[in-house]
């Protein structure tokens, strides 16, 4: 299978380092990538020498079984008509431009009969440590062009493959919300700085801790509140710190940060 990567920017280039890392991937499979200008392609090459490289977007798709599409939004347009030819109706177009729907894709993707299965993808940075979590949606893919998308990504991180009308809500959650639990770390760091903690300490106690909340929530298959129910102790500070921060409104202002990211 030929995967092309069309833009090595964070995202693309990310995508691309992190399937060359994955030695079985990358043995059985060619990946390709492409990008307009050479000082990203070189950084690519340096690192991860069994990736083809080029600065034309034809010859990256021609061919490829799975095209990935990540470019800037306003540029979507033109890189689909600079494509448009070499594209097949057996091929898979996956795209990670934020705000663009299927339909648009469809639309810029498509000439006469050759109609390619278009995908959409968000990850997030993390996709850049193969920890991302990445949602998919699809309109009329088969089941096995589904597997192909999702194995793809699975080897980035985790996936859901999600309905389409979703993808605002799930790009609040899963790419913005990597900045709203950064900006929890941010704010418990500064608060333990001033109960007197140094903040390179306070900032490796949060990240253990938050780590390892969210272990315990995938370990134990548990809801949330089941956990915090643990560490609740009537009459105890973690009660008290919790009515504390619900009284400046921790969870209304979390509900209302993800509301406000829906476009």
């Amino acid at each position: 299978m030929k995967i092309s990567i069309i833009g090595c920017g964070n995202m693309g280039g990310a995508i691309a380092a992190g399937l060359a890392s994955n030695h079985v991937f990358a043995h059985h499979n060619t990946i390709s990538a492409s990008n307009r200008t050479e000082p990203k392609l070189d950084k690519l090459r340096e690192r991860h020498p069994n990736v083809e490289t080029t600065t034309n977007n034809c010859e990256s798709a021609l061919g490829a079984d799975v095209i990935i599409v990540a470019v800037k939004p306003w540029l979507i347009d033109t890189v689909a008509k600079e494509i448009l030819c070499t594209l097949r109706s057996d091929q898979i177009i996956v795209s990670v431009v934020a705000g663009v729907p299927i339909e648009h894709l469809r639309e810029i993707f498509t000439e006469e009969t050759r109609t390619p299965t278009i995908f959409r993808a968000i990850p997030n940075t993390a996709i850049s440590i193969g920890e991302s979590m990445t949602v998919i949606a699809h309109d009329g893919a088969s089941e096995e062009q589904v597997d192909t998308v999702v194995d793809i990504f699975n080897l980035l991180g985790k996936v859901a493959v999600i309905e389409e009308r979703l993808m605002g809500a799930a790009t609040a959650l899963c790419s913005c919300g990597t900045a709203y639990a950064l900006r929890y770390v941010r704010a418990a760091v500064e608060g333990a700085v001033e109960l007197g903690l140094y903040p390179a300490q306070a900032q490796a106690i949060v990240e253990q801790t938050v780590k390892g909340a969210v272990m315990l929530l995938q370990e134990n298959g548990t809801h949330p509140e089941a956990e915090i129910d643990r560490v609740t102790t009537p009459g105890g500070i973690t009660i008290k710190g919790l009515n504390r921060m619900e009284a400046c409104g921790f969870t209304n202002a979390v509900v209302e940060g993800l509301k406000a990211s829906v476009k």
